[in-house]
């Protein structure tokens, strides 16, 4: 796969990151000051600006059209906003661990939730309800991530668990679409870790985050919804062994308006064209696990992780036909 990133500026990169991590809070503007910036996607010594930290984790950062910004805080059962200002209240509570959100093109918030593991609606109160808890009987276990499509159908990935004395024949790790007709299908079950998803602005094209893997993978979408064609679209900096195994640290993804992907993974946000070839590294002071452009013109990219939220300035903007 064509990469612009010699072997020196990756491990620069790396270096810069792993040494973002260990600021403190107080040094953190101070740090962020000093980042490199990506022609045409961030400016050279923007801000990685701290908004709150201390939540009880942070995921499912999602745009409204107010140029506010909704996250969740699974393990408090709570779903945020963020107004333009930065103030934080509370969106939702009893939210049964919900960890990611999206909207339909009727205005429901969708959201996969870890509580008692399902798809739902859980915005407006009128339109409430459960959409899929189980798939051919056998219940989901960790749905983690989800896009809506503009035909009203959704995708979400469940990266299940190993077989466990306690869960002996857990679900594959999975890729789900329910259609807009309400029919659940799976995709797939080849991905070692299905974490982030996301389309690209056409909708012709899927991807997939597999944390457990050094690529993005990418998938053709057919007419039906249903995908084709895998094939490893973009290489990560920061795969590596750990004490449990490979990983790259791949999360939440995101598209610009110009079809680019970002992607959260251990070493920061990294940057890809559409045809997948890296562009850099935005380093985050904690290592992100999702991210969102918001803000009335959708050029504020807000990331989350490890209980904290930060917000960039950006010079390209999010995708405006879909809130994530």
């Amino acid at each position: 796969m064509p990469n612009r990133l010699s072997k020196l500026v990756r491990a620069a990169w790396r270096l810069l990151a792993i040494a973002a991590a260990g600021v403190t809070t107080s040094a953190m503007a101070a740090a962020s000051s000093e980042l490199v910036g990506i022609p045409g996607v961030v400016a050279a010594g923007i801000r990685v600006e701290l908004i709150k930290d201390g939540f009880q984790g942070t995921e499912g950062p999602i745009a409204l059209p107010d140029g506010s910004l909704l996250f969740t805080e699974p393990q408090a059962n709570r779903v945020n906003r963020i107004s333009a200002a930065g103030e934080v209240s509370v969106f939702l509570n009893d939210t049964n661990g919900t960890n990611a959100l999206a909207f339909t093109r009727s205005g429901d918030l969708v959201a996969v939730q870890i509580g008692k593991p399902r798809l739902a609606v859980i915005y407006p109160a009128d339109r409430v309800k459960i959409q899929a808890d189980r798939f051919e009987g056998l219940a989901f276990f960790r749905p983690n991530d989800l896009v809506a499509d503009r035909k009203g159908g959704i995708y979400f990935t469940d990266p299940s668990t190993p077989p466990k004395p306690e869960t002996p024949a857990p679900p594959p790790p999975s890729v789900y679409y329910l259609t807009p007709e309400q029919k659940l299908l799976r995709l797939t079950t080849d991905i070692t870790r299905p974490n982030g998803i996301q389309l690209s602005p056409d909708e012709k094209t899927l991807y997939v985050a597999n944390t457990w893997g050094e690529f993005v993978l990418a998938y053709d979408i057919g007419a039906d919804g249903t995908i084709s064609g895998r094939r490893d679209f973009a290489q990560l900096v920061g795969f590596q062994k750990t004490e449990t195994g490979f990983t790259s640290g791949a999360d939440g993804l995101a598209v610009d308006a110009s079809g680019r992907l970002l992607v959260a993974t251990t070493v920061g946000i990294q940057v890809f064209t559409s045809a997948g070839v890296s562009l850099g590294i935005i380093p985050i002071p904690l290592q992100p696990q999702n991210l969102a452009f918001a803000g009335l013109d959708k050029k504020t990219l807000y990331v989350v992780g490890r209980g904290a939220v930060y917000r960039i300035p950006m010079l390209t903007s999010g995708f405006a036909d879909r809130a994530k």
